[in-house]
């Protein structure tokens, strides 16, 4: 398992509303959004369900983990999904202690723990 996972009872605009503002309680910011929906149907003409990918980022913590580890990077941000499927709603947020295990620096370990608490508190306030 690499991500802590809800289901909702909320429409998917509401979800994604609720997520953005429980992120920014715990200090995250929205770095990066990608609506998966809109650009399947751009770019492939199909439709699929809406989806959307926030790509998440406490400066404070991205900040330690990059003086821990430059090429962290790669890992950066931390990914959030909302998405819709058979009438329900979902959000979905990477577990970073999962994500960050490929990386050998013991440094990192207990910022990735940290993140993830205050990710797993995003999802269980919604």
């Amino acid at each position: 398992m690499y991500g802590y996972k809800k289901q909702l009872s909320y429409s998917f605009d509401e979800t994604v509303n609720k997520v953005r503002e429980e992120l920014k309680k715990e200090g995250f910011g929205i770095l990066t959004e990608i609506n998966v929906k809109e650009t399947l149907k751009k770019k492939l003409d199909v439709d699929f369900d809406n989806y959307i990918i926030l790509g998440a980022c406490n400066p404070p913590f991205a900040y330690q983990t990059l003086l821990a580890e430059r090429d962290i990077g790669l890992l950066l941000p931390c990914n959030v999904i909302v998405y819709e499927e058979n009438g329900k709603c979902y959000v979905s947020a990477i577990l970073p202690t999962v994500a960050m295990n490929m990386v050998d620096n013991e440094k990192i370990k207990p910022i990735a723990l940290e993140v993830e608490q205050k990710l797993k508190k995003v999802i269980d306030n919604l």
